[in-house]
Formats: C-alpha cells, sequence, structure tokens
C-alpha cells in the first residue's frame, strides 16, 4: 500500500518521469531488503507513473499543454479530470493485485532502517521537495520553482556531497533513443499519417467519441509515442474540454503495451536495470494488451456521462 500512495503523490505533483527514476530503485531496494520479489514493486511503479499522471497539470507535459484548453487552472483541470484519474488509479491498483497475488501472500519480517550517511543532506532534500509541492501547484509556471529547486539541491550536492555528481547520472544511450524516438515520431507527425484520425475524432459526438478520442489516443501512443501523438491529435478535438480531456486519458493512462510508448516506460526499465533486475518485454506487452483498455475503458467513463 505504501507503494501505491508514494508511487501515485509522485506522480501526481513531480510527475510520471520522476516516478520511473527516483522511485523505482527505491522500491527495489526496499524489496530485497526484506527478501520480497521485486517485480510487483517495479510494476506498481511503471504502471502508476503512467496512470497516475491524471491527477494534476505537472504530472505530465501532455496536461500542460492541455491545460490552457480546459481553462488554464489547476481547479477547471481536476473539475474534468479528478474522476478519470481515481478510477485509473484504482483499475491499476485491481490489475497488479490480480497478476501478483501469489507473490504478495503471507508475511515477512520487517528490516531495521538503512543507516542514513548524511542526514543534513537528506534533511536539505526533503526541505527543498516540501517547499516544491506547493509551488507547482500555486499557478506558477512549473519550470520555475522546478529549476529554483534543481539550483538549491545542486548547490548542497556540491558543498556535502561532490563526488555524487558526474556526468554518468545521464543515462546517454537511454537520451540518444529516445531523442531518435521523438525524431521519428515527429516524421510521422509531419507526414500527416494521423490526420485521417484527427479529421474522423473531428466530426464525433456524443459518449461515442469521447470512447473514441480516447481509444484513439491510447492506440496512436503506443504506436508512436504519447507526446506526438497528443500533438497529432489535439487540434482535432480543440475548443471542446470533454473530449481534450477524454484524449489526455488516452495518451496519459494507455501507453501501457509498447516499451516506447512513454519515456517513462524507458527511464524505468533503465533504472531496473542498473539495479540488476531484467523484466521480459514479451510479459509487459501482453499484459499491458489487458490492462491498456481496460483502464481507459473504465477512466473515462465520467467523461461519456458528461457527454451523453
Amino acid at each position: 500500500m505504501w507503494v501505491v500512495l508514494l508511487a501515485v503523490a509522485s506522480t501526481a505533483f513531480l510527475s510520471l518521469d520522476t516516478t520511473a527514476v527516483l522511485l523505482t530503485p527505491v522500491v527495489v531496494a526496499a524489496a530485497r531488503a526484506h527478501k520480497l520479489p521485486a517485480l510487483p514493486f517495479a510494476f506498481t511503479t511503471v504502471w502508476l507513473a503512467n496512470t497516475a499522471s491524471l491527477f494534476l497539470p505537472v504530472s505530465n507535459l501532455t496536461n500542460l499543454l492541455a491545460a490552457p484548453g480546459l481553462g488554464g487552472g489547476t481547479g477547471e483541470f481536476l473539475l474534468l479530470l479528478a474522476a478519470p484519474a481515481v478510477i485509473a488509479v484504482g483499475v491499476t491498483v485491481l490489475l497488479l493485485w490480480v497478476r501478483f497475488r501469489r507473490h504478495l501472500r503471507g508475511t515477512f519480517t520487517p528490516q531495521p532502517a538503512p543507516r542514513v550517511a548524511d542526514r543534513t543532506l537528506l534533511l536539505w532534500c526533503a526541505v527543498v521537495v516540501a517547499a516544491l509541492l506547493p509551488l507547482l501547484v500555486s499557478g506558477l509556471e512549473p519550470w520555475l520553482p522546478a529549476s529554483a529547486a534543481a539550483l538549491v539541491l545542486i548547490v548542497v550536492f556540491v558543498v556535502r556531497a561532490p563526488r555524487a555528481l558526474s556526468v554518468r547520472l545521464v543515462p546517454w544511450s537511454l537520451v540518444v533513443f529516445a531523442s531518435g524516438l521523438l525524431l521519428a515520431a515527429a516524421a510521422v507527425d509531419a507526414a500527416g499519417l494521423l490526420d485521417a484520425l484527427a479529421v474522423l475524432l473531428g466530426h464525433a459526438e456524443g459518449a461515442g467519441a469521447v470512447y473514441a478520442v480516447a481509444g484513439t489516443g491510447a492506440a496512436a501512443a503506443n504506436v508512436v509515442n504519447n507526446l506526438p501523438a497528443y500533438l497529432a491529435l489535439e487540434p482535432a478535438v480543440a475548443g471542446a474540454p470533454i473530449h481534450l480531456a477524454a484524449l489526455l486519458v488516452g495518451v496519459n493512462a494507455g501507453p501501457l503495451i509498447t516499451p516506447w510508448a512513454s519515456l517513462a516506460t524507458l527511464l524505468w526499465h533503465q533504472r531496473l536495470r542498473a539495479a540488476g533486475e531484467d523484466v521480459s518485454w514479451r510479459s509487459f506487452i501482453l499484459w499491458g494488451c489487458l490492462a491498456a483498455p481496460l483502464v481507459v475503458g473504465l477512466a473515462v467513463l465520467p467523461l461519456a456521462i458528461a457527454a451523453a
């Protein structure tokens, strides 16, 4: 339960990529310390990193891009997407329980808390994060408090733990791969391969249209990545907040099938490999084929009811 709460809070306030990068090694280390299988906890972080990214504008870049069309403020965003976000998380947790229930039965012996090497550094990090969270939903441009927090933490690490800062922290191979993926997706967009879908969505109406938008967004995200999918389909639903919200449900909660559908999934896999854990992409894709339609289909239900 604590892993679920941490994943949801981290994703909602700090973005899905933060959950993938920072929380994944933490839950793997905690599972190993308690002699538990790491895979259930690892899948919890990656699935919730995507499906819990509907809560706030700062949870996902697609949300920030869509926010003006939804009214511009956090309140307007929540009004449309709070119910879909809660449903998406609830369905995700239920599916995780169904998949891993055999691994999570029984009891375990709690292990002592790990020794903190530098309590002052930990305190600084905690204070910065605590100050950052309300600023991210204060109405300021998110990059302002995020940049300030990053600058403070860099200074703190330079003073307290300079050896922790290294260019090796940057996953260069993943950066190159992700850049190539985005360039390929941009080429798909520029070639107009999704234009026909956008035209069809622009003429759809009613509850069926809401499901069509969400389903198309989810499918396109798994084919070309969620960000270019959103950018390609957004013009078709501009001016219709419910349809725009449905598109967010599709491109945020739907990328559970292909590894490249969400950058967070690629970051998650890189962190797992760095921690010595291996995940079968075949298993990931098969379970994603079950999870994505269920999560998106149920999460978009409140929007479909509102549009009926």
